[in-house]
């Protein structure tokens, strides 16, 4: 199968496989948007160029099954995807949790123009496409989780979300080996816990970092 098609039967049967690796239960609407997504993403990369992967076969590996590995550590609540790309991890999280309010944010307009059209054919009505720069967004409310895949060193994100972050929001940022130096770097008024990740299908280290604030003592 080369890069420019989208053989579904095949990608069906990886999907089944990894989310049996992940103990995730798909239904049949779930196992079908994703597949949907899927395909659009292999549509509009091969004229937009959404990501370096060009094989459908390797995108469930490397952008459905990488982005539902994240589904144990999220709350039903609100969830900002910060530099969300063509949609990941936040498209795949909110097909598997409906009830959960995604906001999937990017600075860059291509990538945005296809999460919205993701969005209405997929009808994730749990899903605000934004485009704007992390700096710059200012909610209503602070997000309970914060996620990010390959977006930025840790103590740059915290200090990019400062403003978007409250005492129980939690961040949580997916990295290939363990990054100790950036770690190290953070404050100790925040809290920081190391969780590893079997990716099916993904060769190498994969980690999550969840950062969340020490709760301040009172005076």
């Amino acid at each position: 199968m080369d890069g420019q098609s989208f053989d579904e039967d095949t990608c069906r049967q990886r999907l089944q496989l990894g989310s049996v690796a992940l103990s995730l239960a798909l239904n049949p609407r779930q196992e079908a948007l994703l597949l949907r997504f899927l395909a659009m993403l292999v549509k509009w990369n091969n004229a937009y160029n959404l990501t370096a992967v060009r094989d459908p076969l390797e995108m469930v590996g490397r952008h459905l099954l990488d982005s539902l590995v994240l589904l144990p550590h999220l709350t039903i609540s609100s969830c900002l995807d910060m530099g969300t790309g063509p949609g990941l991890p936040g498209i795949p999280l909110a097909i598997m949790q409906p009830r959960t309010r995604f906001v999937l944010l990017d600075s860059n307009n291509k990538k945005i123009r296809f999460v919205r059209q993701a969005v209405m054919e997929l009808g994730l009505e749990n899903v605000e496409p934004v485009h704007a720069r992390v700096e710059r967004y200012r909610p209503d409310a602070p997000f309970q989780r914060l996620i990010a895949r390959a977006f930025t060193a840790l103590p740059k994100m915290l200090e990019l979300t400062s403003e978007l972050r409250g005492q129980e929001t939690e961040l949580l940022a997916m990295k290939g080996r363990v990054p100790r130096e950036e770690i190290n770097r953070i404050s100790t008024e925040c809290r920081c816990e190391i969780i590893r990740l079997q990716v099916p299908y993904q060769e190498g280290e994969r980690c999550l970092v969840r950062i969340r604030q020490r709760e301040r003592l009172p005076p």
